[in-house]
C-alpha cells in the first residue's frame, strides 16, 4: 500500500542520467528508491557460511521476469548468471504495461512506445464504448515493445553485474537427496552461442546452488522439476503498419475487441506502438480456429487498419493459472513458468518482472546478501509474499472472465457496464496501481443492479435475434 500512496502523485517526468546502459538512452525516476531496496539481512544463524565465495544462482530466461531477477540479485551481492538464447526475441505480447511499473522499475520513458489514455471496448453488435474518462492528467497505459524493453532489462541487470550468456538452457542435474548432498549444487547443461549466424554452439556445464527459472510457458526448468501442467492460452499477433494518416487514431487510443467471431473466451485487441499497430487474439478452448478468430479480429478493426502491411506474425503460449508446483529444493518458478498471468485482461509482464524480483529479494535476504547458503524455506516466503499480495486480484478477475467471457450476451452486458464511471474508475485503479481497489458501497449495490439490467437486456437482445433468424 505505500507504493500506491506515492504514486498517487507521480507525474512521469524525469531527468537524464548516465547510471543507465548505454545501448539504450535513459533517464532517473524521481521514485528511483522502488528499483532496489536495502534488505534487512535475515539470514539464519544456522545456515552455512559460504568460504572464499558468494552465493550463486542462475536465472533461466531473459525476459521480464528473469531481467528483474538477475539486477535484484547482482545488486545484492549474489554471483548471478542469466540464460537466454534469443536475445533479439519479440514475443507475441500487446505490450501493455501499467503505471506502477514504470516508478517501480524505473523505465526510461523512451523505451515506452505510447502513453494510452483512451480506450474503446468493442461489443459483439459493434457497440463502442469509450474509456478512460477517469484517468488523471498524469496517468496512463503504457505500449511497450518486448524486444525493447527485455533488452533493457536484460543489459541494466548486466551493468549490474550479472553475467548474460547466450545460450540454451538444456537440462539440469538436480543434487541426490540425503543429508550429505543437501548444499551440493546444481548442475546446468546448456549450449552457449557466440553470437554468430549459423553457428552449432558450445555444450557447456556451469554449477550453481540456486535456480530461478523464468523460461516462459514451456519452461524447461519447470519440466526439471515436475511442476507439472496447466490450461493454457494461444495468442496469436500480427504488427501492421499502416498508413501515418490512420496512425494518429492510435496515437494515445487502444481497442479491446469481445465477440464469438474474435474469441469464445478471450478477446481481440488493436494496440499502438511507436510506428504500427498489435492486432492480436487468444483463446484457450478453441486453439485450432485461432487463425479464424484473427482474420475476425483483423474484419473488425477494418476500416481503421486499411491499407495496413503484415511486417510480423508472432504465436505463443499464454498459461491460465499457476502450476501445481512453483518451488522445490533451491529452484524456483517465476513469471510465466510459474503461471503468473491474469484471467479476463491476460496481463502478465508487471506480474512476471515483480515475482521475479520478489524471489530474488528472499534469496538476497536469505543469504545475508550472499554470504550463507539459502534451502527451499528461504525461497517459499517469496511464494508466501506473492499469494498473499496477489492472490485477490487473480480471483477477482478469475470471476470476471467466468461470468462475463461465456456468450455474447454476457459480453454486450460487460461492455455497456464498461461506460460506467465508477466501474472505469474501479478498473483503472486496480490496473495502474495493482491493488484490489476498496469499492464504495453504494455505488456497488448500484454497480450489482446495473449489472443484472444489462444482464436481462442483452439476453432479450439475443431472443429477438433468434425470432429473426429462425
Amino acid at each position: 500500500m505505500a507504493s500506491s500512496i506515492v504514486f498517487k502523485s507521480f507525474t512521469g517526468l524525469r531527468h537524464s542520467s548516465q547510471e543507465h546502459p548505454k545501448v539504450l538512452h535513459s533517464h532517473t525516476n524521481p521514485i528511483s528508491s522502488f528499483s532496489y531496496r536495502r534488505f534487512r539481512i535475515t539470514a539464519s544463524k544456522s545456515s552455512p557460511k559460504l568460504q572464499n565465495r558468494n552465493l550463486r544462482v542462475a536465472v533461466i530466461g531473459g525476459g521480464p521476469a528473469g531481467g528483474a531477477a538477475a539486477e535484484t540479485l547482482a545488486k545484492g551481492g549474489i554471483e548471478t548468471y542469466l540464460i537466454e538464447r534469443k536475445l533479439d526475441n519479440c514475443k507475441p505480447c500487446g505490450g501493455a504495461i501499467p503505471l506502477c511499473m514504470v516508478g517501480e522499475f524505473d523505465l526510461p520513458l523512451d523505451i515506452i512506445d505510447r502513453r494510452v489514455t483512451k480506450m474503446k471496448m468493442i461489443s459483439p453488435s459493434n457497440v463502442a464504448v469509450d474509456i478512460g474518462r477517469t484517468l488523471k492528467p498524469h496517468e496512463y497505459i503504457g505500449m511497450v515493445r518486448r524486444e525493447v524493453l527485455d533488452a533493457y532489462l536484460r543489459e541494466r541487470a548486466s551493468t549490474n553485474g550479472a553475467k548474460v550468456i547466450n545460450g540454451l538452457f538444456l537440462k539440469m542435474d538436480i543434487p541426490k537427496k540425503g543429508s550429505e548432498n543437501i548444499n551440493s549444487p546444481y548442475v546446468l547443461h546448456y549450449t552457449e552461442y557466440d553470437g554468430k549466424k549459423g553457428g552449432t554452439g558450445e555444450r557447456k556445464t556451469l554449477e550453481v546452488d540456486v535456480v530461478i527459472g523464468a523460461d516462459g510457458a514451456n519452461s524447461r526448468v519447470a519440466k526439471s522439476i515436475d511442476a507439472g501442467d496447466y490450461d493454457y492460452a494461444i495468442a496469436f499477433q500480427e504488427r501492421i503498419k499502416i498508413p501515418s494518416d490512420k496512425m494518429v487514431y492510435y496515437e494515445n487510443l487502444a481497442e479491446m475487441y469481445v465477440g464469438d467471431d474474435v474469441s469464445p473466451d478471450f478477446y481481440g485487441w488493436v494496440f499502438p506502438k511507436c510506428d504500427h499497430v498489435a492486432v492480436g487474439t487468444g483463446t484457450v478452448t478453441h486453439k485450432g480456429d485461432i487463425k479464424k478468430f484473427q482474420l475476425a479480429t483483423r474484419n473488425r478493426a477494418r476500416d481503421k487498419i486499411l491499407g495496413g502491411k503484415i511486417i510480423r506474425v508472432e504465436a505463443h503460449p499464454i498459461p491460465e493459472h499457476p502450476r501445481p508446483r512453483r518451488l522445490l529444493g533451491r529452484v524456483a518458478l517465476v513469471g510465466d513458468a510459474a503461471g503468473y498471468v491474469t484471467k479476463c485482461s491476460g496481463e502478465g509482464i508487471y506480474f512476471a518482472a515483480k515475482s521475479g524480483r520478489m524471489c530474488a529479494e528472499a534469496i538476497v535476504e536469505g543469504s545475508g546478501n550472499g554470504k550463507r547458503m539459502v534451502d527451499e524455506s528461504d525461497l517459499r516466503k517469496y511464494l508466501e509474499k506473492w499469494d498473499k499480495t496477489y492472490w485477490p486480484t487473480y480471483k477477482v478477475l478469475d470471476v470476471l472472465q467466468k461470468v462475463f467471457y461465456r456468450s455474447n450476451p454476457a459480453r454486450e452486458a460487460f461492455v455497456e457496464m464498461c461506460a460506467d464511471e465508477y466501474v472505469q474508475k474501479m478498473t483503472f485503479d486496480s490496473y495502474l496501481y495493482k491493488r484490489v481497489v476498496p469499492g464504495n458501497p453504494l455505488e456497488d449495490l448500484k454497480l450489482a443492479v446495473n449489472t443484472i439490467g444489462s444482464l436481462v437486456r442483452a439476453n432479450a437482445l439475443r431472443r429477438e435475434m433468434d425470432k429473426l433468424s429462425a
